[in-house]
């Protein structure tokens, strides 16, 4: 703790001379398809000399960026898996992960259903294609309609292992590209079910379900009284430097984690 308030503290006091130049930024939806760009935007206010390039396509991508030297900060919602840091390593790459925000994956369903919660065994049958109607599990008869994100995701490989005893998703399931896609395909379907992170509950048409008797809050996310919350990170390779250490600083910074906790993400303080 003591080294990373030591980084943190080196950073912001260089964040307001910081080279001028890009800060390419690649990989998890569930931080890049908001938050980032919105701290971003910020940043920029002032610090008008830097650009961003960001990219939100997966937490994977974000990983083997910053293993091929294509982006100085890989955004993640999962942890590096041990392959990545030994591939990471083989090319002389510190694996370097900071925790930004905490997250909760809330599972949602559309808001016609009648449902309020489940429990996590029913998640996992459910998700695996164990239970495939509604009916099953005390709700209006239907087939169940299952959206998850793609397999580049880390919120699809983190919800497998906290939600599914890490087994394999229903043949059935739907592979969508991010949060918002999952969010609005649900909205259209009163049999859908899926999972998005708090930043994207709100959005219309939509409920989300208690699980277990706990909701997605920043409250049960903090106390990890919810089952399915998570760190996010951002990965570095070793201790950043120039512009995209000052916006990791910023992103640490009271200002940035305002800007998180606005958005629905859990400050990491």
């Amino acid at each position: 703790m003591k080294k990373l308030i030591a980084i943190t503290t080196a950073a912001l006091a260089l964040a307001g001379i910081a080279r001028a130049d890009k800060v390419v930024i690649k990989g998890s939806d569930t931080l890049g398809a908001k938050l980032v760009p919105m701290l971003a935007e910020q940043y920029k206010a002032a610090n008008p000399g830097t650009t961003f390039e960001i990219a939100a396509e997966g937490s994977t991508t974000g990983i083997a960026a910053i293993i091929e030297g294509t982006a100085q900060i890989g955004m993640s919602s999962r942890r590096a898996k041990p392959t990545e840091v030994a591939s990471a390593s083989a090319k002389g790459v510190k694996m370097q992960p900071t925790i930004v925000a905490y997250d909760g994956i809330g599972v949602i369903v559309n808001a016609s259903n009648p449902l309020s919660g489940l429990t996590r065994r029913q998640i996992e049958q459910i998700f695996t294609g164990d239970i495939t109607d509604w009916s099953a599990v005390g709700g209006k008869p239907g087939k169940i309609s299952i959206y998850t994100r793609n397999t580049s995701s880390g919120t699809y490989a983190d919800f497998k292992e906290l939600a599914m005893n890490k087994r394999d998703y229903a043949k059935s399931s739907q592979k969508m590209a991010g949060n918002e896609q999952i969010a609005a395909e649900i909205a259209k379907n009163p049999n859908g079910i899926g999972y998005v992170g708090l930043a994207y509950l709100t959005d219309p048409g939509i409920k989300t379900l208690a699980i277990d008797g706990a909701l997605p809050t920043k409250e049960s996310v903090h106390a990890k009284t919810y089952p399915y919350a998570r760190p996010t990170f951002y990965y570095t390779n070793g201790t950043p430097v120039g512009s995209a250490a000052a916006f990791l600083a910023y992103t640490l910074s009271d200002e940035g984690q305002r800007i998180a906790e606005k958005i629905g993400f859990v400050p990491v303080r």
